[in-house]
C-alpha cells in the first residue's frame, strides 16, 4: 500500500522517512534503537524521491523505510551488539542482506536493540538496557489491566517483546518502520513476532546470506524477517534470498521473487499438527487457540492430522550443547587485539585477554562460553558434541518423515504464553529462559527449515498470542501461501497506541492500513 502511495506520489519518499523518524523519537521510551542513522536515511530518502520524480524506481521497497538488528554489520553506522565488546565498532562493510535492502532502494532508518550478542529470549540482557513491548501501551491491554494501587510503580507494569530480535520486532509494532531484520538462531525471529504481534519469517537455512550478520551458531543462524502482513515478509524475502559468494552455505540455485497467490482452496492442504508440542508449561489459552485454528483449517475442506516428531523432548537439550559450543568458537575471536574493545591490563598477553572478556562480555555470554568449552574438551566431546549432533540429525529426520508422509506444513504453537512483565522475566535467569521460550521454536532451526509466526488473536489480558506455520525445505512459496490464508482468516486486530501520550512522549498517531493516508 505505501509503496503504491509513493508511486503514485501521495506522500514522497522525504515525507515517509521524516514522519518515521518523528515515530521513532516519540516511541523512544520503548528503547527498540540502539542508533538512529537520521542524517544517511534523509539522504537515502531523498536519492529515492529523485528516482521516483524521473519514474524510475528501484523497486517495491524504494523508499521504505526500514530497520536492522544491531548484530548485522552496516558501513558507517555503529555495530554493537547490544555488548560492551563492540561499542563504537564501526563496520568496513554492509551485511550482504543489508546491501540488498539499500540496492532496492530501502531507507535504513536505524539499528535495534537485542540481548547482547543475540543471547536470549526477553531483549532485556543488552548493555543499553531491556525493549518494552508496544502492547505495553496499548488501549487493549490498558482496558484489560487490572488497576494497581497508586503506591506502586505503574512504570514497571510493561511488559518484554519476546527476543533476541526485540527490539526490531518493536520497531514494526509501534509502526516506527514497515520492515525490520532479525536474526533467528533458536527462534529469535518467530518468539518477538509473537509478543509484538507481527508476522516473523525464519527462512530455509541457506537461502539467504549469512555474510555479514554478526555469528551466534554458525550451523542455525538465519537472517529473519519482521513484518505486519505476510505479503509483506514475502517482498522483502524476494529482495535477500539466493546465492552470495561470500556464504558457502548459500544454494546455488537461482531464486525466483513470487508473489503470493490468494488461496481460495485449501482442500488439498494436508496440515500437521504434531502432538508432542503440547509442552509442559503450554498455557490453557494457546491450546484452545491452536486446536480452534485446527478446526478452522478442518472446516474450511483441509485434511487435518495429528503427527509426531518423537525425538521433540531431546531437542532442546541438544540445542544447548550445540548452541553453547559454536559460540565458544565463535566468541574466540574477541581477544581485544583486532578490533572492538581492548583492556588497559599490560601485564601480559594472557591477562590482556582475560581483562578484555571479562569486562567486554556480560554474565550471559561467558557462562555460555564456559559451558561450550566444558562440552567440547577432549574427554567430554564424545558424549556431548558428537551425541548432540547424532541427535540433531534424528530431530531432522523426523521432520523429513511427516513430510514425505504427504503432510504439507505443520502447525504449532509459537511460545507457550503471551508476553510477561518485566518484573516476572528477570526472576529466572537467561539460561532458564531461553530453555522455556525456545522450546517450540528451536527444532526447526536444528533442521534448517523455514518457519513463519503469523499474530493470530489477543489473550484475556489483550497481549498478542501467535502460532507457528513449519513447512518443507526451500518451500517458502507453500509455506508463505498458508500463512496468508491463515492471516486473513483471523483478521488480527491493530494494535492501538493511544495511550502512549500520558507517557509524556507526545501524541502517537497511527492508521489502521500499512499506507500514510
Amino acid at each position: 500500500q505505501v509503496s503504491a502511495a509513493l508511486k503514485e506520489g501521495r506522500v514522497t519518499p522525504t515525507e515517509l522517512c521524516q514522519r518515521c523518524l518523528a515515530l521513532v523519537q516519540s516511541t523512544k521510551f520503548l528503547n527498540a534503537y540502539i542508533t538512529v542513522a537520521e542524517e544517511t536515511a534523509l539522504k537515502q530518502a531523498e536519492e529515492s524521491e529523485k528516482r521516483y520524480r524521473r519514474g524510475q524506481p528501484l523497486g517495491v521497497l524504494d523508499g521504505i523505510p526500514i530497520a536492522v538488528k544491531d548484530n548485522f554489520n552496516t558501513a558507517g553506522i555503529e555495530t554493537t551488539c547490544a555488548s560492551n565488546m563492540l561499542k563504537g565498532y564501526i563496520s568496513p562493510y554492509n551485511a550482504t542482506v543489508v546491501q540488498k535492502l539499500l540496492d532496492q532502494g530501502a531507507v535504513l532508518l536505524g539499528k535495534t536493540n537485542l540481548d547482547e550478542f543475540a543471547m536470549g529470549s526477553g531483549s532485556t540482557d543488552g548493555v543499553f538496557g531491556p525493549v518494552r513491548n508496544p502492547w505495553s501501551y496499548s488501549r487493549q491491554y490498558k482496558e484489560k489491566s487490572v488497576p494497581k494501587p497508586h503506591s506502586e510503580d505503574e512504570e514497571s507494569d510493561w511488559v518484554i517483546t519476546g527476543g533476541s530480535s526485540g527490539g526490531s520486532a518493536a520497531a514494526v509494532s509501534s509502526f516506527t518502520c514497515f520492515a525490520a531484520l532479525g536474526s533467528d538462531t533458536g527462534g529469535s525471529t518467530r518468539n518477538p513476532a509473537a509478543h509484538c504481534g507481527v508476522v516473523g519469517l525464519k527462512p530455509t537455512y541457506g537461502l539467504i546470506s549469512r555474510h555479514g550478520l554478526i555469528p551466534l551458531v554458525n550451523s542455525m543462524d538465519v537472517p529473519g524477517i519482521l513484518t505486519r502482513c505476510v505479503d509483506d515478509a514475502a517482498v522483502v524475502l524476494g529482495s535477500l534470498a539466493g546465492h552470495d559468494p561470500k556464504d558457502s552455505t548459500t544454494v546455488q540455485d537461482n531464486f525466483k521473487p513470487f508473489e503470493l497467490p490468494n488461496l481460495t482452496d485449501v482442500s488439498k492442504l494436508s496440515i500437521g499438527i504434531p502432538k508432542e508440542y503440547r509442552a509442559p508449561g503450554l498455557s490453557s489459552e494457546i491450546l484452545s487457540l491452536w486446536s480452534k485454528a485446527a478446526d478452522l483449517f478442518k472446516s474450511a475442506g483441509a485434511k487435518v492430522i495429528e503427527v509426531s516428531l518423537p525425538h521433540t523432548c531431546y531437542s532442546i537439550v541438544c540445542y544447548h550443547v550445540l548452541c553453547t559450543t559454536e559460540v565458544a568458537s565463535n566468541m574466540a575471536r574477541f581477544d581485544g587485539l583486532e578490533y572492538g574493545h581492548r583492556s588497559d591490563m599490560n601485564k601480559s598477553t594472557e591477562s590482556m585477554y582475560a581483562a578484555t572478556r571479562r569486562e567486554g562480555f556480560n554474565d550471559v555470554v561467558r557462562g555460555r562460553i564456559l559451558s561450550g568449552n566444558y562440552f567440547l574438551l577432549k574427554q567430554n566431546y564424545e558424549n556431548y558434541f558428537i551425541k548432540a549432533q547424532k541427535v540433531r540429525r534424528l530431530i531432522a529426520n523426523d521432520f523429513v518423515k511427516v513430510f514425505g508422509s504427504g503432510v504439507d506444513v505443520l502447525l504449532t504453537p509459537t511460545t507457550l504464553s503471551d508476553a510477561v512483565p518485566y518484573k516476572e522475566f528477570i526472576k529466572e535467569d537467561n539460561r532458564t529462559r531461553s530453555t522455556q521460550d525456545d522450546i517450540l521454536t528451536q527444532a526447526a532451526n536444528m533442521a534448517g527449515l523455514p518457519a513463519i509466526n503469523v499474530p493470530t488473536a489477543l489473550s484475556e489480558r489483550g497481549l498478542p498470542v501467535g502460532l507457528q506455520f513449519i513447512g518443507r525445505s526451500f518451500q517458502e512459496k507453500q509455506l508463505l501461501t498458508v500463512a496468508k490464508w491463515f492471516e486473513k482468516q483471523v483478521k488480527f486486530p491493530v494494535i492501538q497506541l493511544e495511550e502512549v501520550k500520558r507517557h509524556g512522549h507526545g501524541v502517537f498517531q497511527h492508521q489502521k492500513s500499512a499506507s500514510f493516508s
